[in-house]
């Protein structure tokens, strides 16, 4: 079964439980910055047997690109439990995730583990060419080491997206991307 909630409409329990899971599907590195970026947003939460096996947010950001600010939806926290994988469940989560985005922002964007690069080639998300930044307290800062990581989602109607020129995130503590 699939679920989409705000994060408003988890009850602490759940969000325990998620975070749980979030924590051992990345076996210990998902620290409270991650976790606190992908709340806010909707959720999409498979739930399988009365057991949370598979999670993506999205979450709302500001990107500058091509001259202007464009709404996105940035999709965190997409994971399985190790028990579960293999079986569709992140396939099923991203396929609600880019429903959201599709529907509600300008682009979609996301920063993308080596392990999880192929999952999201496969559903049609593209490599940013072009230079990071984040836009810092103290101004625009180049973020290099997320230029290989960082994906875009092209949304029908949305941003003209010019792949190798410069994508710039809002600012939040943590992993920036």
């Amino acid at each position: 079964m699939l679920r989409t909630l705000p994060t408003a409409d988890l009850t602490a329990a759940e969000r325990a439980v998620v975070r749980q899971m979030l924590d051992l599907a990345f076996a210990g590195n998902f620290g409270d910055a991650d976790w606190d970026h992908c709340l806010g947003g909707l959720h999409v939460v498979a739930v399988e047997r009365d057991e949370v096996v598979a999670h993506a947010a999205v979450v709302q950001r500001s990107f500058l690109h091509a001259e202007r600010a464009w709404r996105c939806g940035y999709v965190e926290a997409v994971a399985v439990h190790p028990r579960w994988r293999g079986q569709g469940f992140a396939a099923a989560v991203m396929a609600e995730a880019e429903r959201i985005v599709d529907h509600g922002y300008d682009l979609g964007a996301l920063a993308a583990s080596a392990s999880g690069r192929g999952l999201y080639l496969r559903r049609g998300w593209l490599p940013w060419q072009g230079h990071t930044f984040t836009l810092s307290p103290t101004g625009p800062r180049r973020t290099a080491e997320d230029d290989d990581g960082t994906f875009v989602r092209v949304v029908p109607g949305g941003a003209d997206l010019h792949l190798t020129g410069t994508l710039t995130c809002d600012w939040r503590d943590g992993d920036v991307w």
